[in-house]
């Protein structure tokens, strides 16, 4: 993790291990194609023996109120962002071109204001960020996710 200064912004970028990203993927269930760019890092994860959809279930639907109350992570469906967090999630299509009910895109955002927090008031640094995207990981599979509102994230549950 390294502080820069860019104007009168202050900076953290986070200096992510991209082994120990793949290694909680698998871990969590999921094959991952890692890209490495200057701002984010995009992992592209497909869940492995799975026979029903990850839990991304639409919010608002009343049939998921239950859900909705347990869930530890929700995403805006208009942007991809996952609240209160640097991650963004995108669907991933199959050669059809429709959805990919197996598979997501995880986008982490690698600079970020000095002053940001996690929820909790936890200060960003890598090993905070591991533990977040393990948790999503594996509440995308086990607990379910919401999104809210609807635009570029397709819920994959009913």
């Amino acid at each position: 993790m390294q502080v820069v200064r860019a104007g009168k912004e202050e900076l953290v970028v986070l200096e992510l291990d991209l082994e120990f990203l793949e290694n909680v993927a698998r871990q969590t269930g999921f094959v991952c194609e890692l890209r490495d760019e200057r701002r984010f890092v995009l992992m592209n994860l497909t869940a492995v023996d799975r026979s029903s959809p990850l839990l991304l279930f639409d919010a608002a639907s009343p049939t998921n109120t239950g859900w909705f109350s347990r869930c530890q992570f929700y995403i805006d469906g208009g942007s991809g962002k996952v609240l209160q967090t640097p991650l963004v999630v995108a669907n991933r299509r199959d050669g059809d071109g429709d959805v990919d009910p197996m598979a997501i895109s995880l986008q982490i955002v690698k600079e970020l204001p000095v002053n940001y927090r996690l929820p909790g008031q936890t200060q960003v640094n890598e090993q905070a960020i591991y533990a977040l995207i393990f948790n999503f990981l594996l509440s995308v599979v086990n607990n379910g996710v919401g999104v809210c509102g609807a635009g570029s994230v397709v819920p994959l549950s009913i």
